[in-house]
């Protein structure tokens, strides 16, 4: 069932919940891919319905070019999340719609973890990311809704952010779902050439290094590595790579007891910006 507007969805979701219904959740901008259809398929066998919500959301884009240029393709994305379960609610809806007359975003206050990597290189990034989301699960009001660990950090803001707003559903995290070259299955990466794509598996490829020389390296110098495996590439652009423990998400000088670690990279092919992680331990 497809809906553009919040009422008729709500009307539904209303019925479902009245006959004990559990409702899962999973927010899209479209373009879909296997990654988001793994998201889609973890939320049918946990819950007895799923919403998938497509939406471009314009407040968490701080590049006006990259805004533009992101894929949109609505029909495509409904004929597959059709065939997929009969099941599904799709959600639709425009900007007004789901802001109302002004599309602006809440300022949050996320703690240290949003003012790193992918909150210190995109302005303003998760206070749209918060925003779009607290709007999606109180139109909603989900039991559970599902995120894929590419965008580890949103992950960990997105669990902040119901704390926050103190909302009653569970957050799930999902494995990254790769191409079989490696590369985390991105919606952008419909905007890469065939051979950026090729290129572009330098980034798995060096995070399984840094993940393999984790308890022997020090992390200074695991960071010298990265940035010379990227400054020797001509096709691909460093923006940062970083080391943190997962519990605050700020980069670490050096290990200490026994804290969970990952490893971030954010690269640009050409004018396509490209963002993969992985756990150390």
């Amino acid at each position: 069932m497809r809906f553009n507007q919040k009422d008729s969805l709500q009307k539904e979701i209303s019925r479902l919940k009245a006959s004990h219904h559990t409702i899962g959740f999973v927010p899209t901008m479209g373009a879909l891919h296997q990654g988001h259809l793994s998201l889609v398929q973890k939320a049918l066998q946990e819950n007895d319905a799923v919403v998938v919500s497509i939406f471009v959301n314009p407040t968490q884009f701080d590049n006006p070019s990259d805004l533009h240029k992101y894929p949109r393709t609505l029909e495509e994305d409904i004929a597959l999340l059709t065939s997929l379960s009969d099941q599904l609610l799709i959600f639709s809806p425009d900007a007004n719609e789901l802001y109302g007359k002004e599309v602006v975003s809440k300022k949050y206050r996320f703690g240290p973890m949003e003012r790193s990597m992918e909150g210190k290189f995109r302005s303003g990034h998760f206070d749209g990311v918060g925003t779009v989301l607290n709007l999606f699960f109180r139109a909603i009001m989900p039991d559970r809704a599902y995120f894929g660990e590419k965008d580890f950090q949103q992950l960990q803001i997105v669990r902040k952010l119901v704390q926050l707003e103190r909302l009653p559903i569970t957050i799930v995290g999902c494995p990254i779902t790769r191409e079989s070259n490696g590369l985390a299955m991105s919606s952008r990466n419909r905007r890469l050439s065939a051979a950026q794509q090729e290129e572009a598996t330098l980034i798995h490829k060096t995070l399984k290094v840094v993940r393999k020389k984790f308890d022997s390296v020090s992390i200074q110098k695991l960071r010298a590595y990265v940035k010379q495996r990227f400054a020797e590439n001509p096709h691909l652009t460093l923006e940062y790579f970083e080391i943190t423990p997962v519990e605050t998400l700020q980069p670490a000088l050096r290990k200490t007891g026994k804290k969970k670690y990952r490893a971030f990279i954010a690269a640009f092919a050409g004018e396509v910006r490209l963002i993969d992680n992985m756990a150390l331990n």
